[in-house]
């Protein structure tokens, strides 16, 4: 994926708002005969391990808004799911040919990513399901919280262009909205993670997170996935997808495994953007939360201002595990 590529995203129409400003809504229905999926080619599959998934063929559908495109839709099992902790959730990836796909490219170490996140952007994970031989693709899911859930499938299919398709899901229940306050600083476990750096609307610039294990900088992170770290924003309102890999990858000689992990981002519009980051170190995969606000006019990409609550968390800011 290219470290220059771009979510664009202009005129999605946003759900109903719950929450301080992140939504609870149905999802974006399919478009019939799209045309492009993922980003563009030649940028997408430019360097294994750096760039952002995006979709640029069509610039007023962002990654992940809708169920079906360029011919693949994402078709559930069952769109409602009860309240638990580990709750199967299943579903297949049905081709142009109204099969459902059975091949698919290995990207990122892996056939299939499943991020799955509350419209509210509480409760992030990053999953990998397994698939079974008649493309039924399955894991367990973590729905202790009612609400309504979307879920994205990140793949390539054998032959095809690099997809991110997504679907709403509910779990039925009381919904209590969680608040997310502007941070740059999350603790997770024992780690404390820091990002440096803005987000700057229709131009690239450059995050930096920071790793520290009771207040030490760790300079051992472990590979996962191919790199050292993996970011996935979501825009507030709508949840458009951006997934981005940082720049180099274990093992060139060069990329060093912490304390800082670099990733290349650009945004194509104001607004809030929650910013989930997923690191490996003693073994243990670790999710970093932070909400960030775009940068003002007055600020240069790349800057570090310090927010009013930098080191805030939101009732659900500890990070989940990807």
């Amino acid at each position: 994926m290219n470290t220059a590529g771009k979510l664009s995203a202009y005129g999605a129409a946003l759900a109903l708002a719950a929450g301080g400003g992140w939504v609870i809504g149905n999802a974006v229905g399919p478009v019939a005969g799209s045309a492009g999926v993922h980003g563009d080619e030649d940028a997408a599959h430019r360097g294994a391990h750096s760039g952002t998934v995006a979709e640029t063929t069509q610039p007023d559908l962002p990654a992940g808004l809708a169920s079906s495109r360029g011919g693949y839709t994402l078709t559930p099992t069952s769109t409602t799911l009860p309240s638990g902790s580990d709750e199967e959730f299943s579903f297949r990836i049905v081709g142009p040919d109204g099969e459902p796909v059975t091949r698919f490219d290995v990207e990122h170490d892996k056939r299939m990513h499943l991020i799955v996140v509350r419209r509210d952007t509480a409760g992030f994970q990053h999953l990998h399901p397994t698939m079974a031989d008649d493309g039924t693709w399955s894991v367990p899911l973590d729905v202790t919280r009612p609400g309504s859930y979307r879920a994205f499938a990140d793949f390539v299919p054998t032959g095809g262009e690099a997809a991110t398709l997504g679907v709403d899901l509910a779990v039925p229940g009381e919904f209590r909205p969680a608040q997310h306050s502007p941070s740059r600083a999350a603790t997770i476990d024992d780690y404390e993670v820091r990002l440096d750096g803005d987000l700057v609307p229709g131009r690239g610039s450059t995050v930096t997170l920071t790793v520290k294990k009771d207040g030490e900088k760790v300079t051992d992170l472990q590979p996962y996935l191919g790199a050292y770290g993996h970011l996935v924003a979501l825009r507030g309102g709508d949840l458009a997808y951006l997934h981005v890999h940082p720049g180099g990858e274990p093992g060139d000689g060069k990329t060093k495994p912490g304390p800082t992990v670099d990733f290349a981002v650009e945004v194509p519009s104001e607004g809030t953007y929650r910013l989930f980051f997923d690191f490996q170190h003693g073994g243990e995969v670790r999710t970093a939360e932070f909400t960030l606000p775009t940068a003002t006019s007055d600020r240069t990409a790349g800057s570090a201002p310090t927010s009013a609550d930098d080191h805030g968390h939101s009732d659900d800011g500890h990070g989940g595990h990807g």
